[in-house]
């Protein structure tokens, strides 16, 4: 490459060729304010656009900004030139997996590493209505700490491209791994024959060849029709059951992600060293701790509690107003990280509700400071264990916005799980979710049952007995709450 073009735009440095296709030739980067490095992906715009396959490289842009996950290669960003098209993306420094089978065959540990990653990233990519339908080793890819990663999106599909059957019709995929559906041009369900491709790519893994492997094509194709492949002696028998089970030519009998994950053999050495979790190093609520505690040690730390709760001003107000809110800008509505309630109860009550909540969807408790509480899953999830941070925030006394986000996981599964279970959970605390309009459920204030209707002359009552700012507060967040222009 020429030195006018050894500096893409003034950002990136671009080194070695890495590798390269058809269309387009993926080089080493380098950020040039950062020093990080990355692959840059440089399509060459006019045999793309000659043979019509703009449409697929902004599917591939699509997806790979759906698809964020540990275990696939990150779009960082996508620039263009008059005759270039540049895909900026994580660096894997391990290359191929490929490289690494070509040498022969893997030992169980490493193999069974590497298909729990593939699986894990398939699974998620599923999640996202994603299909790749292209899974191989060629691309596979190893980071420096030898940890698999998903690329090349170019043959992917979205759920949207189903057809009125519900299925794929697009022939596409390297033969030795696609599926015998996909072959019969009948119809396919991306999900079985991602997972069927796994199933191949295990075999590889372990034996260090293909299982359906013939000079003419036909003849192979026959095979992966009837899936006619045997095992090599050294796999154990638990292996020959899952590719039994895997390689099932019938889609629907083939196994699924979830009872492959449950498998025994998969489920092995998952963990093998426990990473720290984000609870550790922080003060464990316990119930039994709570059951020691006196009414005057209860009733201190209470107040200790509202002493360093952190107190809402109109400003803090204003500023999480639905019209200041520009996360809509960069991600949808329904895969956002936080949730916002407010309630009239104390905080010592909204702190236990929490709790018991959490306790009954069997989630970890910790109290990291006065007002802020996690929670954190027991389970692996599909991007990790999934933890939960609850702020609560002194509005007026009598007030109080809790404030509820993702702090790591799976946003889907973090949706589910507020909607499912948090949500209803704390309807006996809570006054009104952030974006609805009315409260969602009678609240107890004062040791007496008070209906919405007695709440607002109650707050009426409350503001006249208040000092002017707090009244200004307690008007900002009537406005914030029931959606109208705030002033």
């Amino acid at each position: 490459m020429d030195n006018k073009m050894s500096v893409l735009m003034e950002r990136y440095e671009i080194g070695r060729l890495l590798g390269q296709g058809t269309f387009a030739k993926v080089y080493y980067g380098r950020c040039v304010r950062t020093g990080e490095s990355v692959a840059i992906k440089m399509i060459d715009k006019e045999k793309v656009l000659r043979v019509g396959l703009m449409n697929q490289i902004k599917r591939e842009i699509s997806v790979m900004r759906l698809v964020r996950h540990p275990n696939i290669v990150q779009l960082f960003e996508v620039m263009a030139t008059k005759t270039k098209i540049y895909f900026v993306m994580e660096y894997a420094k391990g290359g191929e997996l490929f490289n690494k089978v070509a040498k022969g065959k893997l030992k169980e540990d490493v193999a069974r590493k590497y298909f729990q990653q593939l699986i894990n990233a398939v699974d998620f990519c599923h999640s996202r209505g994603v299909f790749h339908r292209d899974l191989k080793p060629e691309n596979l890819l190893l980071d420096e700490n030898e940890n698999l990663k998903i690329s090349d999106f170019g043959l992917s599909a979205l759920a949207e491209s189903k057809r009125q059957d519900g299925l794929l019709h697009t022939t596409c995929g390297t033969p030795a791994y696609v599926a015998p559906e996909v072959i019969n041009r009948k119809g396919y369900d991306g999900a079985k024959a991602d997972i069927w491709s796994c199933g191949v790519i295990l075999y590889v893994l372990l034996a260090g060849y293909l299982p359906f492997h013939d000079s003419n094509l036909m003849e192979m194709y026959r095979k992966i029709g009837k899936a006619e492949f045997k095992c090599p002696s050294w796999f154990p028998p638990e292996v020959r059951r899952l590719l039994s089970r895997i390689l099932d030519p019938n889609p629907n009998t083939r196994i699924s992600i979830a009872k492959i994950r449950d498998h025994p053999w998969f489920k092995r050495a998952i963990n093998p060293k426990p990473a720290k979790t984000h609870l550790e190093n922080i003060d464990v609520a316990s119930s039994s701790t709570d059951a020691v505690s006196g009414p005057s040690e209860s009733s201190s730390s209470a107040a200790t509690e509202r002493q360093d709760m952190v107190t809402l001003n109109a400003f803090d107000i204003i500023s999480l107003s639905a019209g200041f809110d520009l996360s809509n800008l960069f991600e949808e509505p329904c895969l956002k990280k936080e949730a916002r309630f407010t309630s009239w109860r104390p905080a010592s009550v909204i702190i236990s509700k929490l709790e018991e909540v959490a306790k009954r969807l069997k989630l970890k408790t910790a109290k990291k400071e006065a007002g802020l509480l996690r929670f954190e899953g027991t389970k692996e999830g599909r991007k990790g264990i999934l933890t939960v941070d609850a702020e609560i925030f002194e509005v007026t006394p009598a007030f109080h916005l809790v404030e509820m986000k993702k702090s790591n996981g799976d946003t889907l599964e973090y949706q589910k799980l507020l909607k499912d279970g948090i949500r209803p959970g704390l309807k006996d605390i809570v006054w009104v979710w952030q974006g609805e309009q009315q409260p969602e459920s009678s609240q107890k204030q004062d040791d007496g049952q008070v209906q919405p209707q007695q709440q607002e002359c109650q707050a009426s009552e409350d503001k006249q007995q208040q000092p002017p700012e707090q009244q200004q507060q307690q008007q900002l967040v009537e406005q914030l709450l029931q959606q109208e222009k705030l002033p």
